[in-house]
C-alpha cells in the first residue's frame, strides 16, 4: 500500500450479527503491521434487529473515517438485504463478500414489506466485478458457535487482497482482540472463511 493510498471497507448488518467486532478486528489487523485505520459506525436499532454499517478506512493520510460513495473497495455483507440496501458504497471494481444467512427485516416482521434474501443475492451478483458468498452453517457447525460468523468474514476479506491485509495479519487480531478460552474458534473459522473465498 502507497502512503497516500487509502482501502475502504464498509460491513453492514443487522444487530447481533457482531459487524462492530469485525469491523475492530479488521483495524486491529492493520495497526499491528504499522498502518494507520479509522472506523466509524452507523447503528439504528440495533439491539433489535435494525440495521449496522461499519466503515472501515485504511491508510496513511484519512481525512474522514467515513467512506465515501462509490469508493469503497470492498462490502462486507452479513445480510443479503442490508448489503443491497449499501451497494451505493461499492466502487465499481470492488468486492463483495455476503453471508447467504438471511435475517427478516424489522418491516418484513410486521406485514409491511416482502422480502427474499435470495433475490438480493442474485441481484448483487450482478452488481459486483467478485462476489462470494459464504455459507455460514458449515462454519457455524464445525466451529460450534454461531458467533464466530464475523470473524469467518474477516478471513474471506484476508483472502481476496482486497484490503492488503493477510490471514496471518488477521490473527494477530484476534490475539488482542479476543480472550484466551475463544481464540483457538476463532482461529478456525479465520481460516475456514479465508478457505471459501480462495475457492471462490
Amino acid at each position: 500500500m502507497s502512503t497516500s493510498e487509502v482501502k475502504n471497507c464498509l460491513l453492514c448488518g443487522v444487530g447481533g450479527q457482531g459487524t462492530v467486532l469485525a469491523s475492530r478486528i479488521i483495524a486491529a489487523a492493520a495497526m499491528a503491521k504499522g498502518l494507520h485505520a479509522k472506523t466509524a459506525e452507523t447503528i439504528g436499532m440495533a439491539q433489535r434487529g435494525g440495521s449496522v454499517v461499519s466503515h472501515v478506512r485504511i491508510g496513511e493520510e484519512i481525512a474522514s473515517p467515513m467512506i465515501p460513495y462509490g469508493t469503497a473497495d470492498v462490502i462486507i455483507g452479513f445480510e443479503p438485504g442490508e448489503a443491497a440496501a449499501n451497494i451505493k458504497y461499492l466502487k465499481e471494481d470492488g468486492v463483495m463478500i455476503l453471508s447467504s444467512r438471511q435475517v427478516k427485516p424489522v418491516t418484513a416482521s410486521l406485514g409491511q414489506s416482502a422480502y427474499d434474501g435470495d433475490d438480493c443475492l442474485e441481484w448483487l451478483k450482478s452488481k459486483g466485478s467478485r462476489c462470494i458468498v459464504v455459507d455460514p452453517e458449515e462454519i457455524i457447525e464445525a466451529c460450534g458457535s454461531p458467533k464466530v460468523l464475523n470473524v469467518a468474514m474477516a478471513g474471506a476479506l484476508a483472502a481476496t487482497g482486497a484490503m492488503d491485509l493477510s490471514v496471518e495479519d488477521m490473527e494477530e487480531a484476534l490475539k488482542i482482540r479476543m480472550k484466551p478460552a475463544l481464540l483457538e474458534m476463532n482461529k478456525k473459522a479465520l481460516h475456514m472463511g479465508a478457505q471459501c473465498a480462495a475457492e471462490r
